[in-house]
């Protein structure tokens, strides 16, 4: 069996299925399992939040694998992370796959990221078989623009044209599936980026090729964008989104191999997600 934390995720969903779909019992956890809930033979939804370790004792019992995931404000607080560890061998758990970030890696000192640091610590010291993916931006970000693509078929948005290696959330989620499954990746960090760099201004117009509408796009300063991220997540996170955003490391515009190396098929780009997911801007 397999416990998967953030199931009704960007990552968590795909994951989901695609372990069910490899023939493997798999505990969905998420805060609101009822409004969740499907029908999958296979497939159990539980209730649990990666940031209390004592709900997590009944979806992690029996469970030979572990895939976390932080969301929201557990990025920026929350309980000790070896609580969490310590539940999952108490459990008979053996292998962990942890999501980090790339940044962990790329800006060591980075408050924004602290907590996903500490995170990867408590993984490593946990004694259990794990895996740590360390994916850049996500493609999915571009949900944050479905609104005002919908209402008024505009992007608005900063850095109109620095371009970074967005990785497809579902690259993250074969990958993930693979790590929980398969031995060969324990001990192992994985980066994971999509297959080209590509700027905000350039998502858009993927966007409207894809729509086969205009989307107009209207460049934010760095103040407007920190104000509108703000509201929806802690502000250090912000800051240090921002930091990635504006202005990039060397290592942050890398076009890692390891989604190809791992799942056997090149990255897949943003072209790709959008269609996808097309619904969503319509």
């Amino acid at each position: 069996m397999i416990t998967v934390t953030g199931a009704t995720g960007n990552i968590g969903r795909t994951l989901t299925d695609l372990l069910v779909d490899a023939g493997e019992d798999v505990v969905a956890v998420s805060r609101h399992p009822r409004q969740a809930a499907g029908g999958r033979p296979g497939l159990r939804w539980a209730e649990g939040h990666v940031g209390d370790a004592a709900s997590m004792r009944a979806p992690l019992a029996g469970a030979r694998a572990l895939f976390i995931v932080l969301g929201g404000e557990l990025n920026a607080h929350g309980e000790n992370p070896e609580s969490l560890l310590r539940a999952a061998a108490d459990a008979g758990v053996e292998r962990v796959v942890l999501v980090s970030s790339q940044v962990g890696a790329t800006r060591p000192e980075a408050p924004s990221h602290a907590r996903l640091r500490a995170f990867e610590a408590a993984v490593r010291a946990s004694g259990l078989d794990f895996t740590i993916l360390r994916p850049g931006g996500f493609a999915s970000n571009a949900f944050a623009w479905a609104d005002t693509i919908r209402t008024k078929r505009t992007v608005f948005a900063p850095f109109a044209d620095v371009a970074l290696p967005v990785v497809d959330p579902a690259d993250i989620a074969a990958v993930a599936a693979k790590a929980l499954r398969e031995n060969g990746h324990g001990g192992r960090v994985h980066e994971l980026t999509g297959p080209e760099l590509i700027s905000p201004r350039q998502q858009t117009a993927a966007i409207s090729a894809a729509l086969g509408e205009e989307v107009t796009f209207v460049e934010l300063s760095r103040e407007e964008a920190y104000e509108v991220m703000s509201r929806f997540m802690p502000r250090e996170a912000a800051a240090g989104t921002l930091d990635v955003l504006g202005a990039p490391l060397p290592a942050e515009l890398r076009i890692s191999p390891d989604v190809e190396t791992a799942l056997g098929r090149p990255a897949g780009g943003f072209g790709g997600w959008v269609r996808r997911n097309l619904p969503a801007f319509r």
